[in-house]
């Protein structure tokens, strides 16, 4: 794949772009949020989709374990209290702004604070910066809104980018015929417990971390060179990922190194201990980069 660099400014430099994860990343694991979210998409499961109370938290597990994110496995796993039906055959009518509203719409954003140390690290840097995350655009402005980071970041590359949503998509095939529907029901919880058994697991139409299309993808929409981009992340498969597609790899909320990540900070605030280098790119190129007003939040896929 060939990528043009139209960065002028840092065009012979080692590192062209910064791409930053989101939730547990920007911002840290122990503010609480994330623990808010699971328990908002655990509350969607057992009140909208009306599966068994007993069951929701190991489901969660395992959609997360096998699809990425749990919207992601929603899209196409069975479900449903004591018969699994597929969720499209047992509520057809879930659109994804509902899923996002019930599961975002309600977070405590206040738990989020102002964060002027990450800012000025941010903006001291001439070096493009690009957020990458699973959540959808609203939640993704309103972090970093909290936070006080809206100007710091070219642009956000979030759910709507990379999953059309131009014709209301929804959670499930709204249209599909009985005809289309599944004669034979998948367990997941059976797939779980026979691992080594003859059993395909459905594949999500949701492109997402930490699957190499989703990345692919986000290469192609924000004119990224992965050789020249560092990656931050708080998920080590979606470090992983990113390694074996050519990214330099950061894995933010531990001091540990693991296979495939090539610094590891607790917390972003280290960045520039970790990675000194690019403040003396900063030295070269007296100007940081800003961007003006809101920063501009990718909505559409493009091909």
């Amino acid at each position: 794949m060939e990528y043009k660099n139209e960065n002028k400014q840092v065009s012979n430099q080692k590192y062209d772009c910064l791409l930053f994860d989101l939730d547990d990343t920007i911002y840290p694991l122990t503010s609480g949020l994330s623990k808010e979210v699971t328990k908002n998409i655990q509350e969607y499961m057992l009140q909208k989709l009306c599966i068994e109370e007993a069951k929701v938290p190991e489901l969660c597990v395992s959609l997360y374990k096998f699809y990425g994110t749990t919207l992601a496995g929603l899209r196409v796993c069975t479900l449903a209290s004591s018969t699994f039906v597929y969720l499209r055959y047992k509520a057809p009518n879930l659109a994804l702004s509902m899923f996002y509203s019930y599961v975002h719409g309600r977070l405590p954003y206040m738990m989020l604070k102002p964060d002027p140390v990450l800012r000025n690290l941010l903006l001291s840097l001439p070096i493009r910066k690009v957020i990458f995350t699973n959540a959808d655009k609203t939640h993704a402005a309103r972090v970093l809104s909290r936070l006080g980071l809206e100007d710091c970041f070219e642009r956000i590359i979030s759910f709507e980018t990379l999953n059309s949503t131009d014709k209301g998509t929804v959670l499930v095939d709204q249209d599909a015929s009985e005809s289309e529907r599944p004669t034979e029901l998948f367990d997941i919880d059976d797939y779980c417990s026979r691992p080594n058994a003859d059993l395909e697991l459905p594949r999500t139409p949701v492109v997402c971390k930490p699957f190499e299309e989703a990345f692919e993808q986000v290469f192609k929409i924000a004119n990224i060179n992965p050789r020249k981009t560092i990656f931050f992340d708080d998920s080590i498969r979606n470090l992983e990922t990113g390694k074996r597609l050519g990214l330099h790899t950061v894995w933010v909320g531990t001091s540990h190194r693991a296979e495939g990540v090539d610094y590891a900070l607790e917390s972003i605030h280290n960045i520039k201990e970790a990675l000194p280098e690019l403040w003396e790119v900063a030295g070269e190129n007296s100007e940081s980069i800003s961007y003006s007003g809101k920063v501009s939040i990718e909505t559409s896929v493009i091909a």
